[in-house]
């Protein structure tokens, strides 16, 4: 958990720097500025998470189901990926946000209560306690169930805003 919090807050550091850095050269006239500032923007999407979630969910919910050897690779090779970038991406949108805070652009702050950044958490959770899900049978094939659902619900609902 401390790692997580940790490069959470560092990538957190280095987004608004870097965006902090965009929006100066932007205020003294450089078009090199706003190419910064566009290219931070393209990844501030709270909606790109819905795919990500359906990955990782279904992959959650095979580890469920694998004997424990296979559920490891998947585990170690797509799952600890996926939260990595989830806490990355998640990290980026927020610090972004705060170097147009910083900035002067006080309602932007707003777009954090995305209802959407809702599976962030999930994603996080499901990740720190998905040794305590693979321990009890019972919660095991109760959370294959609500895994299975979630990744349907991420892939086919229209979650419209």
């Amino acid at each position: 958990m401390s790692k997580a919090l940790g490069t959470f807050a560092l990538v957190t550091l280095f987004s608004a720097l870097l965006m902090a850095l965009s929006l100066a050269v932007a205020r003294h006239g450089y078009p090199y500025g706003a190419f910064g500032v566009k290219r931070l923007d393209g990844i501030a999407d709270a909606g790109s998470f819905l795919a990500i979630a359906a990955i990782y969910f279904f992959g959650a919910m095979l580890m469920m189901i694998l004997p424990i050897r296979a559920a490891g690779v998947v585990l170690t090779h797509a799952a600890d990926a996926i939260f990595w970038a989830t806490i990355v991406l998640f990290a980026t949108i927020v610090g972004s946000l705060l170097a147009r805070w910083a900035f002067g652009q006080h309602e932007v702050l707003w777009a954090l209560f995305n209802w959407r950044f809702l599976f962030v958490a999930a994603i996080v959770a499901a990740h720190l306690f998905m040794n305590e899900l693979r321990r009890n049978v019972l919660l095991r094939s109760l959370f294959f169930v609500v895994f299975g659902a979630v990744t349907l619900a991420c892939l086919f609902w229209s979650f419209s805003t």
